[in-house]
């Protein structure tokens, strides 16, 4: 099985969260699959010092070179791909699935979606090809499919456990959009069976490295037994 995976940089607060990218790979690999990594070619939204958070005025950063240092080199653009690539889509999370991907971390729902990420998602759900949205990927997912009376069943989390975001706020956004937001706690997934798309958590919740890297593995094995049946 061959999975795609859509990186948008390297590093949680300006681009894919590295962790949540790398635990993707290494479960699709588990599964016995091959992971197909693209990114766009563009501009990233603005570099941040992950040391303090500072965005680094003077510096430019491209999203597709920054994400190739997570896939090691191994990866090539969006515009030259096309879901007869891949089974599957997974969209790991990180502010860049929100700021590179989406403009949802500047504008909320309101914001603008990449135009090429918005089709190779609409295209991926008319194929019935499985999706798995992780952290905030679930808001690129809703974003894509507004407007399209496609609604889904999407998860950011749980408001009802602690977590360093606003699970609340983010769910009514998605649910601005048309999806249903469902509340799961970071041992859980969401799959949304007439739509294929499954859904995780991971760091949107206050959870440590090995309960993200579980929670990925859940979304990813979850993917594969839905492919071999």
């Amino acid at each position: 099985m061959k999975i795609g995976v859509l990186l948008s940089g390297c590093g949680v607060y300006d681009g894919s969260e590295i962790h949540e990218s790398v635990f993707t790979l290494l479960a699709i690999e588990e599964n016995e699959g091959e992971a197909i990594c693209f990114a766009p070619d563009k501009n990233q939204a603005h570099v941040i010092n992950h040391l303090d958070g500072t965005v680094e005025k003077e510096e430019i950063r491209n999203t597709l070179k920054e994400s190739a240092r997570i896939a090691r080199g191994n990866i090539k653009s969006i515009n030259k791909t096309s879901i007869d690539d891949f089974d599957a889509l997974v969209i790991p999370g990180g502010f860049g699935a929100a700021k590179n991907l989406n403009r949802w971390a500047f504008d909320g729902p309101d914001g603008e979606i990449d135009p090429a990420v918005k089709h190779l998602i609409l295209d991926m759900v008319e194929a019935k090809k499985p999706i798995v949205g992780l952290c905030m990927g679930p808001t690129v997912i809703a974003s894509a499919l507004q407007g399209t009376g496609i609604g889904t069943k999407l998860t950011v989390g749980s408001d009802k456990e602690k977590s360093p975001y606003e699970i609340k706020e983010i769910s009514e956004g998605m649910e601005s959009l048309g999806a249903m937001s469902v509340m799961k706690a970071i041992n859980e997934i969401c799959f949304d069976e007439e739509n294929r798309i499954i859904t995780a958590p991971c760091y949107m919740m206050e959870a440590s490295i090995s309960e993200v890297r579980a929670n990925i593995k859940q979304a990813i094995d979850k993917l594969f037994t839905l492919l071999k049946n």
